[in-house]
């Protein structure tokens, strides 16, 4: 049977066909509409954003830190340099696995776990993660050219070129001009991160610190273009950074060479300014340290050797050391006798060898216990006469004399540009009263008189009191400061000068003081033997541990750092003084024969012509 033949429905096809066609030209439209409206919103809309973006990754701005100003003596000398180096920086965020990458590089460049320690301190001290960060400083050849072959391995660790500080004369100014070192949590807080950007060292001390300002300089920019894997390609702009200012110092490095060869090694400081400017010409504080151990960061052996050393480098004993003056502010108590009216140049006093207040059995003993009779005012100052600045102190009274001593810096921070400077202690009453919570006793004014007691005073401090003394009364804050390149004087707080009801009174007290260094009885004479010029000194000693009543002073029987410490205190020329000088050694004992010496080695340095001047050996550039 056959089957039936249905006929095709070719229009019922065509209709359907027609109609995806339809369907499809839509949807294809609508998209096209669609991406059409995307691209116009991407192309047009959100041109400037996505042009932003795209120039972001492609473009980068880096800081150019500026140089660091040098630092230089009054005759050019460079104490402060910046000396190029060729340093290895990391880019945190480049780095995948930062260990892993520290254990390449110790194997690839022979370094110490030590080393590595170091470096990876200066890596976690980074502000950003997109900066690169010298982490090793002063690569040799060999290890430049091993990172170049290892460079595939080691993405986001780079050789550059920087210029690292450095000081020529190493520990020899150390403690004047400081020294630089990374900046820490403390003083990211504090500075301008914008100024500082950058740049990864920041004064630490000295004029490095106070001078900071003027040392840094002014930032500076790149954009520069780079490659997926942040290489830098070219550099499309450029803003050049300001360097620092030049600073010119007070400073003499010859007279430096000239005094810490007088001092030898024995630990002390030695201070030297010219008391017409208030310029310090000479900054010993013995021993000192060599500042480029910090510029980079310090290894843990080496700065452990210099904070556990009994010899303290580390510590500026010109500023902060706190000792007491000893006779040396005899010539100083004598001015508040005369310009107080409780004595005259011609008083006397009877010294038996000690002296003892009214109703009182105990003996203040004299330095001479033979007694020295009948002494005035000018010979107790060249004898240093104990017996006679009791006498003085007791009739002057603790607050009297507190209050004119105060007028020559004692007790308080006398410098212009040195702030580490430690105020010292010049004691009253009512300082007692607050600080012991106690009275204040007469035998305490005595020993003050012959600066011994409560009474505390820097070797700064003690150079600025004789400079008044050779000026007269009129003050020079001390400072290291001389000028800095295209900056004008710095305005100065000076304190008022000293005015005496006697003006003739400042002669007076110069002749003592020339009577201790060229008199018959004087007690530094020793010390002006063959001296073409005229000086004026005093001489002083400073108890370390006291000496019981009865009791004899015996060298022998101390251990070395108990015995007393040597001071000495002068100016020269005497009619014309161009420098005054503080000098103190510790357990030195003697400031007539051995503080005294110091300070002729600097006055003939300073006053006389020398054809073979002392001078430091400069270290060769590697």
């Amino acid at each position: 049977m056959a089957r039936p033949i249905h006929l095709k429905d070719h229009s019922s096809d065509a209709r359907i066909v027609q109609s995806r066609v339809v369907l499809a030209a839509v949807v294809v439209l609508g998209l096209a509409a669609i991406l059409v409206a995307r691209l116009y919103y991407l192309q047009v809309t959100q041109y400037e954003h996505h042009t932003t973006l795209s120039e972001n990754n492609r473009v980068h701005v880096q800081p150019v830190p500026p140089g660091r100003g040098r630092i230089y003596d009054r005759n050019g000398v460079v104490l402060a340099e910046n000396r190029p180096s060729f340093s290895l920086s990391i880019t945190r965020e480049r780095v995948p696995d930062v260990e892993q990458h520290f254990k390449l590089l110790r194997s690839v460049l022979g370094l110490s776990v030590e080393d590595v320690e170091l470096a990876q301190r200066r890596l976690a001290q980074a502000r950003r993660p997109f900066e690169a960060v010298p982490v090793m400083f002063n690569l040799t050849e060999e290890q430049i050219a091993q990172v170049a072959i290892n460079q595939f391995r080691l993405p986001g660790v780079e050789v550059q070129a920087s210029f690292v500080r450095h000081y020529p004369l190493g520990e020899h100014f150390a403690h004047a001009v400081g020294y630089v070192g990374r900046i820490n949590e403390q003083e990211m807080d504090r500075i301008d991160q914008v100024s500082y950007a950058g740049t990864h060292y920041i004064g630490k001390t000295g004029i490095e610190r106070y001078y900071e300002d003027l040392l840094h300089g002014t930032v500076g920019y790149e954009e520069v273009e780079t490659n997926a894997r942040g290489r830098v390609l070219r550099v499309l702009k450029r803003v050049d950074p300001l360097s620092g200012k030049d600073l010119t110092l007070h400073l003499d490095s010859r007279l430096q060479a000239v005094a810490e060869e007088a001092l030898g090694n024995r630990r002390g400081a030695i201070i030297a300014i010219e008391p017409e400017t208030g310029g310090v010409l000479a900054f010993v504080s013995q021993p000192g340290f060599d500042p480029n151990l910090f510029v980079t960061g310090i290894s843990h052996t080496d700065y452990g050797a210099l904070r556990d050393s009994l010899d303290q480098p580390l510590f500026n004993r010109v500023l902060r050391g706190l000792y007491p003056p000893g006779s040396t502010i005899k010539p100083m108590v004598a001015l508040a006798g005369l310009d107080s009216d409780v004595t005259t140049r011609a008083s006397r006093v009877y010294d038996p060898g000690f002296y003892q207040l009214p109703n009182n059995s105990h003996r203040y003993r004299n330095w001479n216990r033979q007694g020295d009779g009948w002494v005035d005012m000018r010979l107790a100052i060249a004898r240093s006469n104990d017996t006679y600045f009791y006498d003085l102190a007791h009739k002057l009274g603790i607050d009297r004399m507190h209050d004119f001593m105060s007028q020559f810096g004692l007790g308080t921070r006398v410098s212009l540009d040195m702030f580490e400077e430690s105020a010292g202690l010049m004691p009253s009453r009512e300082w007692k009263r607050k600080a012991r919570r106690q009275p204040w006793y007469p035998g305490e004014t005595l020993i003050t008189g012959i600066g011994q007691g409560y009474m505390l005073t820097t070797p700064l401090q003690l150079a600025q009191s004789i400079a008044l003394v050779a000026n007269r009364g009129v003050w020079e804050r001390p400072r290291l400061l001389m000028h800095a390149e295209g900056t004008p004087p710095e305005e100065v707080d000076t304190p008022a000068d000293i005015e005496l009801k006697n003006d003739e009174d400042w002669d007076f007290i110069k002749a003592a003081l020339e009577d201790v260094m060229h008199g018959a009885r004087g007690t530094s004479r020793a010390a002006a033997l063959n001296a073409p010029y005229r000086m004026a000194g005093k001489t002083g000693t400073a108890q370390v541990v006291a000496i019981a009543q009865g009791e004899k002073y015996d060298s022998a029987a101390l251990r070395e750092r108990h015995r007393d410490h040597a001071l000495f205190v002068g100016f020269a020329p005497v009619e014309s003084p161009r420098i005054a000088v503080a000098v103190m050694v510790e357990n030195g004992e003697s400031g007539g024969r051995v503080a005294a010496p110091v300070a002729r080695a600097l006055f003939d340095a300073w006053l006389l012509p020398d054809p073979e001047p002392e001078v430091f050996t400069v270290e060769a550039p590697p």
